[in-house]
């Protein structure tokens, strides 16, 4: 109905292209417009104004030989003030895009291993808009942005980089244990060598102690009894201690059997032994 009473209407965020007897003629805003068809005139197309959206998938290889999937994703729109270059210039837009995108990638990536890929995908993406701004604002567009949104290496790559990663990890974890351990057994030897010295300071003590009182009992024995020597002290502390170690023998219901001899001749053997002993012991200090 428009066309016939020679009134077209251009919707918002679009421009129409219109040509006399097939020549480029205007760009017509969004709104109302005269169109006399009777003069040649006619909409020859309509152009979008919005920001679109093109995905683009390359296939490509790394400096470390790793093939990998370079998903970019390109913002462009195209410019009114060039509306006509716009229309006219270019066939297929989206593959134009996609012509550059897969030039630049595959220029950029293979100077790259796969580490450095996934680090710089910013220098990466940049390269890419730098050089679609360049071609495409011959044509009429405006590259808005360019992002890298993903590198996908090979699924055999991936596992073979997570089980990489799961051994580096488990070697640290190794380490560590190892640094436990040994720490426990150093803290365990210093607490025994702690241990075995202390006790070797009781024994020397406790000893210490028998000889003071034998010492003493000696003494005090040879001045309340006239006419002993301290031989015969000795021998008698010597019988004592004797008597009583082998009372503590009988006394204990869970202690092992002990067999050794017994009689007034045993006794004095014994007792010559530690007199003996103590004699050497006192040459040798």
């Amino acid at each position: 109905m428009g066309q016939l009473l020679c009134c077209v209407q251009v919707d918002q965020s679009t421009v129409a292209i219109r040509e006399t007897f097939g020549k480029f003629d205007d760009v017509l805003e969004p709104g109302c417009h005269c169109l006399p068809w009777i003069f040649g005139r006619r909409i020859a197309g309509h152009l979008s104004l919005r920001l679109q959206q093109l995905d683009v998938r390359c296939e490509t290889k790394t400096k470390d030989n790793v093939f990998v999937n370079v998903v970019a994703s390109i913002q462009y729109r195209a410019l009114s003030d060039k509306a006509n270059d716009a229309f006219y210039k270019l066939s297929n837009t989206r593959s134009q895009i996609q012509a550059y995108v897969f030039d630049v990638i595959r220029a950029s990536v293979p100077k790259l291993n796969l580490d450095d890929a996934f680090e710089q995908k910013n220098d990466i993406a940049k390269a890419v808009e730098e050089e679609l701004e360049k071609a495409m604002s011959a044509y009429g567009y405006e590259i808005v942005q360019t992002l890298i949104v993903d590198i996908e290496p090979d699924e055999h790559v991936k596992r073979a980089m997570n089980e990489i990663n799961a051994a580096a990890r488990l070697r640290v974890a190794a380490n560590e244990k190892a640094e436990a351990e040994k720490i426990i057994q150093i803290k365990r030897a210093e607490g025994e060598a702690e241990s075995k010295y202390l006790s070797g300071l009781g024994i020397a003590r406790q000893r210490q102690a028998i000889v003071d009182g034998l010492r003493d009992s000696v003494l005090g024995f040879s001045v309340n009894v006239p006419g002993t020597t301290a031989k015969d002290v000795m021998d008698m502390v010597l019988v004592t201690q004797y008597f009583d170690t082998m009372k503590e023998i009988g006394a204990a219901s869970k202690s092992s059997a002990v067999f050794i001899p017994h009689g007034p001749g045993a006794v004095r053997d014994v007792a010559t032994q530690i007199r003996d002993g103590l004699l050497q012991a006192s040459a040798h200090n």
